[in-house]
């Protein structure tokens, strides 16, 4: 029976060497990333971000409801002239899919942002989540394919 004790003594040990003498710290999410790409003459700005990492005044100038397990979808056109960025159109089609292989697809609708339109829609995001997000872009200054992935 004394054995036990000395085993004991020795496992909690052993457990207390595997945290390296750090303090547990509480976990701090990470920004999403704005990206683009250029697609001809055609400058395609995108981002996705948790609706709960947008302050009260914009998610209401983009009519967007702050919550948990969403995410929002941003995406400019810009046309390339002389090395500007001009306002864009075009059509954007847009699906989102996890790791789990789940796939939806994002309805995107028009803001308005001074003399600039961008395209904006809503999408399931799970905490500890992977999302790639796949574009189809088509306008008259360029067209193709994009693709993006976030972490939540």
């Amino acid at each position: 029976m004394p054995r036990l004790p000395t085993l004991l003594s020795i496992a909690l040990i052993a457990l207390a060497g595997c945290s390296a003498q750090e303090t547990p710290r509480k976990a701090e999410p990470v920004q999403a990333q704005a990206g683009y790409t250029d697609l001809g003459g055609l400058r395609v700005h995108y981002n996705l971000l948790p609706t709960l990492a947008m302050n009260d005044a914009v998610a209401r100038s983009y009519g967007v409801q702050r919550q948990a397990d969403r995410a929002l979808l941003v995406v400019a056109l810009r046309q390339l002239r002389d090395g500007d960025e001009l306002p864009g159109d075009g059509t954007v089609l847009a699906s989102a899919t996890d790791l789990s292989g789940k796939r939806q697809q994002v309805a995107l609708r028009a803001v308005r942002t001074g003399d600039y339109t961008d395209l904006i829609g809503e999408l399931d995001a799970h905490a500890r989540d992977q999302l790639r997000i796949d574009l189809q872009v088509s306008s008259a200054s360029g067209a193709g394919n994009v693709r993006f992935q976030r972490n939540f």
